[in-house]
């Protein structure tokens, strides 16, 4: 962290990187041969991470915070338009697990301590 970092940009960053830590070690770890990749499309639309391999295509976006909005679902949703055939979940600073469409929406915690079965 430097002068010109602001806290949530560093939680945010923080979370991700714990997420990608914990994605690492449980696919090596249990050999589930997934590649990690980040998704964007020429218009900047994201996805954090994706998870391609013989058990699937997973897609995950990690949000800090504990409200979502309609804007925080549509890097996923432009993902399941091109790959429908991909589970999406989306992490977050929040208390309730439930599904907005074809996005499971899992709070952080709850997400990390499921991470093994959802990448089964």
């Amino acid at each position: 962290m430097g002068p010109l970092d602001s806290p949530d940009e560093i939680d945010g960053a923080a979370l991700e990187t714990l997420f990608l830590q914990e994605v690492r070690a449980l696919n090596d770890y249990l050999s589930m041969g997934y590649k990690i990749f980040y998704w964007k499309t020429p218009a900047g639309i994201e996805v954090d991470f994706v998870l391609y391999g013989e058990r699937g295509l997973k897609a995950f976006e990690i949000k800090k915070g504990a409200a979502l909005r309609a804007q925080d679902f549509s890097g996923l949703r432009q993902f399941l338009a091109s790959y429908p055939a991909a589970r999406a979940y989306l992490f977050y600073g929040g208390t309730r697990h439930y599904f907005d469409s074809s996005v499971e929406v899992i709070p952080i915690g709850e997400g990390l301590q499921r991470l093994p079965d959802l990448l089964k």
